[in-house]
């Protein structure tokens, strides 16, 4: 399983690890992944999402 959110497309990021001394050394920022259960089509789905989609799922329901 990738770490892919399923409904933005977002992925992990890399960059470097800076130490002190200011070595740099590389790493990998994940996207935080949910577990959820989402009504697609009339049947409830679960797919991975990241908070940040989910989030702005909870926001456009609120609003409607």
């Amino acid at each position: 399983m990738s770490r892919v959110c399923e409904i933005t497309g977002k992925g992990p990021m890399s960059g470097n690890n800076r130490s002190h001394s200011l070595r740099a050394t590389r790493r990998k920022w994940n996207v935080n992944l949910q577990k959820v259960t989402l009504m697609v089509d009339g049947k409830p789905t679960k797919v991975r999402i990241s908070t940040r989609a989910l989030r702005t799922l909870k926001a456009q329901s609120k609003a409607q």
